[in-house]
């Protein structure tokens, strides 16, 4: 009897075990087959932390949220033996790059990160990130078991939640009973802005350098602290193209390795595998270069992994659409896609991770040793120390060593803004980064003047060195110098106590001058600017300098309010104990201008870029911290123009265009600022001033005649249509730096061309602040034909309109928020000119 008690017992805690190990799949936990709606955010979220609750194998971690308050997601999965000692496993990693010391240990297990759905309105991947998650996790799928013997993968489920869940709330709003495949349907048709972008509006897959935004700054932040040797990046493309994986097109970085060239073709043949064997159609080798270094795929190979993109087709597809093919697309068949090159990527990782291993190790030695690239020393002159400041933050944000200064301090370097060799001395403070470190690559693809490009026909911009980003004067040495000091020695501005001066003086000459401004101007403290340069209290002041003068601002805490609020922002002030300045307009002299508290409209909705409009909203209210108020273009001819000083119109399309109205707006004293697309929807508009600059007739005459002449071949057509187009190159502007636009700027200015607009000189009524002459171009690629037609115009210019102004920025100034230079150029747009 007792005998068959025990069998009993023992036969119900082996059923009680084997069904605590039963996890449940994404189908049975949410209730639904994936593939037959959308999931929002918070049940993937669910579904993450049911798995890190039910499975022994997993460890997940919350390592940001998003704007909206989501939250940041990755989920560790190791096999029994790895799983307790991940921290272990990724310390191990950074000694394998030499970022830690120490002996790294054999046989370590290769770790391999699946990011899923950065782009919003391309969803099929964090549906397909539940399925891939539970074939780690399910204790019946022996392959994947096979393959955590000796890998690590890390999920990343949605790495933006705010525009997926605007995406998926959208679909389900519009959807009917069943799915409707006619691409017409209004599902088919999101609204402005999209899924795609985050909530300020910003493509998260142009920021992985950059990390101008927050989930950005804390992905990348956890993606450095473990570096994984095989990184993939999930989308999706317009639906009627198949599914894209590795090998990338042309062009590639000429520092991409051979190894990572060649392991991408090995993953792309294992995919092409489970493509093959189901009848899926798929290509490679096309559209997706490997170039510009903010990507998902491009941050993470100059990072020394093999980093890729996978698309499959599917952008507004909905659940099912009719594509051009006459089949049906549904958005199981998109996850099912998505999951099987996750498991193929894994699987071959997996087989070749000693391999992976040993080239990862090589990667970073010959970084250390052997940096690539013509310079081994950059030099920054810090003739700016918030902007020295700002760029020393985004290099230790991506992992560079830097330093100060240098022991010998003559240099030979190529000058960046002069094109030439050139002798310099350096400073005590200037930024010195050596090349000898394990981020090398990275650091040369960021700092390399001239970028080489092998194929001209590219998916992004192709020039964004960072001197001319921050516009910091900089030189390239070729021989190997190392930083003097770690810190620089400039102290923080002391605070100043006790004081009543006659008047204070701020710098302008960044973002951060702005930001104290915009503090002042919201406590209600009234601030001047010096229209010209002058000397006081021993020390030189350029035009632009602010002025926070006693008189104007009777109230008892006005001492207090400007200091603690220079304190707070390390802001330097200088006091002055008098008016009468030593050279120079006094204080109380017509060239002391006072800054009206700007009430700014910037215009939103349809027809407006959605990310040119993000980058002016997140600049206000993320970097300046000042208010703004978004206004549809729709609204405009019920908006009260009269309740704003200032619209900024940002790259767009705008239909039937409100001119007069605007117009008698600009004359009782409003200022336009028009950006990019919007410069030319005012162009050749009756009264307003600006004019595109045409080609001269003969050169048109002999253009077309050639045309004629050249019989065109039909594959060529790609190629020759890029001799007209600009993706992305830098060019140099003369700068009128006496003119408010231009304060606190030098006399020249580098701005992002992404067009070949060009505009002819203004009038007697306007100023052309920014204009460009011939042999402008810098570095990047640009068409022939558009080269030869940037010389001689307008890019950046002022016209007076009755007592306002219309700005025109011909270029984006705010660009991916990362051409930080441009902040000022704008701010000065918003805050100096017209007062």
């Amino acid at each position: 009897m007792i005998k068959k008690l025990l069998l009993v017992l023992i036969a119900v805690v082996s059923a009680s075990a084997g069904f605590a190990q039963k996890i449940q799949s994404p189908d049975e936990f949410l209730g639904y087959k994936l593939g037959d709606q959308f999931t929002p955010h918070y049940r993937i979220v669910d579904y993450f932390k049911y798995v890190a609750s039910a499975s022994k194998n997993v460890k997940l971690q919350q390592f940001g949220t998003t704007n909206e308050g989501r939250p940041l997601l990755a989920m560790f999965i190791a096999s029994d033996e790895n799983i307790g000692r991940l921290e272990e496993i990724r310390h191990n990693n950074l000694r394998l790059a030499g970022i830690e010391s120490g002996t790294a240990i054999a046989n370590a297990p290769v770790i391999t990160w699946l990011s899923y759905n950065v782009h919003g309105n391309e969803p099929a991947s964090s549906e397909a990130a539940m399925w891939t998650l539970f074939d780690f996790v399910d204790p019946a799928n022996t392959a994947t078991k096979a393959w955590l013997k000796n890998s690590v993968v890390v999920i990343d489920p949605c790495l933006n939640p705010d525009g997926r869940d605007r995406y998926v709330h959208f679909y389900n709003s519009v959807r009917g009973a069943v799915p409707d495949a006619n691409p017409t349907s209004r599902e088919h048709v999101e609204p402005w802005p999209g899924g795609r972008v985050n909530h300020y509006y910003f493509d998260l897959n142009r920021d992985w350098a950059w990390q101008s935004q927050k989930e950005t700054q804390a992905r990348v932040s956890l993606f450095n602290q473990w570096l994984p040797e095989v990184h993939v990046d999930y989308h999706e493309q317009g639906y009627n193209a198949p599914y894209y994986f590795a090998p990338a097109a042309e062009p590639y970085h000429k520092d991409i390795t051979q190894w990572q060239r060649d392991f991408q073709v090995t993953i792309g043949k294992n995919n092409a595998k489970y493509f093959d064997q189901n009848g899926w159609m798929y290509f490679t080798k096309q559209e997706f270069d490997l170039l510009y270094p903010s990507y998902g795929d491009t941050y993470p190979l100059y990072n020394g992994s093999i980093g890729m993109t996978y698309e499959q087709g599917g952008i507004s597809a909905g659940l099912a659409v009719l594509t051009r093919s006459g089949d049906t697309l549904t958005f199981a068949q998109r996850i099912s896609h998505h999951h099987t090159t996750g498991l193929s990527t894994v699987e071959i990782t997996s087989a070749n991770a000693q391999k992976v291993l040993d080239e990862f190790k090589k990667f970073y030695d010959n970084s250390r040793t052997n940096p690539p690239g013509e310079y081994k020393t950059y030099v920054i002159k810090n003739d700016n120390n918030n902007n020295i400041n700002a760029l020393a933050k985004m290099l230790g944000r991506n992992g560079i060593h830097y330093g100060f200064g240098l022991t010998n301090r003559a240099i030979t370097g190529y000058d960046y803004f002069t094109g030439k060799t050139e002798q310099y001395n350096v400073g005590l403070n200037d930024l010195v980064i050596n090349a000898y470190q394990p981020k090398a690559v990275l650091l040369n693809v960021l700092l390399e003047p001239k970028t080489f490009i092998a194929d001209s026909n590219t998916y992004d911009i192709t020039a964004w060195a960072l001197p001319y980003a921050y516009g910091l004067k900089a030189y390239g040495v070729k021989e190997s110098l190392k930083p003097a000091n770690t810190t620089w020695s400039i102290a923080k501005p002391q605070s100043l106590t006790n004081s009543h001066a006659y008047a204070y003086v701020a710098k302008w000459q960044s973002v951060n001058d702005v930001k104290f401004l915009a503090s002042l101007l919201k406590k209600h403290i009234k601030v001047r600017y010096s229209e010209k340069p002058f000397e006081a209290a021993g020390k030189k002041f350029t035009a632009g300098s602010l002025l926070i003068t006693r008189a104007g601002n009777d109230r008892a805490d006005f001492d207090r309010v400007v200091t603690q609020t220079a304190t707070d922002l390390d802001e330097e002030l200088i006091p002055l104990s008098s008016g009468f300045v030593d050279k120079g307009a006094d204080l109380g002299s017509d060239a002391i201008r006072y800054i009206r508290q700007p009430r700014v409209m910037l215009i939103a909705g349809d027809g407006v870029n959605s990310e040119a409009m993000g980058e002016v909203w997140h600049l206000f209210e993320q970097q300046i911290g000042y208010p703004i108020t978004l206004v549809k273009y729709q609204d405009l001819g019920r908006t009260r123009l009269s309740d704003f000083d200032v619209a900024v119109f940002p790259d767009g399309r705008y239909d039937d265009f409100p001119s007069d109205k605007l117009q008698g707006w600009i004359r009782d004293g409003g200022k336009l600022i028009a950006i990019d697309n919007a410069v030319a929807l005012l162009a050749d508009k009756k009264d307003f001033g600006l004019k595109k600059k045409e080609e001269k007739k003969e050169d048109k005459e002999k253009a077309d005649a050639k045309e004629k002449e050249t019989i065109k071949v039909y594959a060529d057509r790609d190629r020759d249509a890029i001799r007209s187009m600009i993706p992305g190159a830098i060019f140099k502007l003369n700068l009128d730096n006496t003119h408010p636009l231009g304060f606190g700027l030098p006399n020249y200015y580098y701005s992002l061309k992404m067009n070949d607009d060009i505009y002819d000189y203004l009038g007697e009524d306007g100023w052309n602040v920014g204009t460009i002459k011939k042999n402008s171009y810098v570095s990047g690629f640009a068409g022939a034909q558009s080269k030869q037609k940037i010389n001689n115009g307008l890019l950046l210019g002022v016209q007076s309109m009755g007592r306002g102004s219309v700005i025109y920025m011909v270029d984006d100034p705010l660009f991916r928020s990362f051409w930080e230079n441009g902040k000022l150029l704008f701010s000065n747009a918003v805050f100096m000119v017209g007062q």
